[in-house]
């Protein structure tokens, strides 16, 4: 995955985590990973779990955090 495909999914995801971070914290994790489920597709999904595997460098806490509620696509 390039760098900048990577570099545009952790904004994407920091994104969602900003518009939801108003919200208690148990449900903003939801709401991430919700949004995340019903919007992005499964390749978009894998490559986030890549980078989340390897780190998660970059990512907000409560994109991490909802991370566990997101639906891992099967290996592409």
């Amino acid at each position: 995955m390039s760098h900048d495909t990577n570099a545009k999914l952790i904004y994407m995801a920091n994104q969602i985590a900003t518009f939801f971070k108003s919200q208690p914290q148990d449900e903003a994790a939801q709401g991430v990973a919700t949004h995340i489920n019903k919007y992005w597709e499964p390749r978009m999904r894998r490559q986030l779990f890549q980078h989340i595997d390897g780190g998660g460098e970059g990512l907000s806490p409560l994109v991490l955090e909802a991370a566990s509620k997101i639906k891992r696509p099967q290996a592409a």
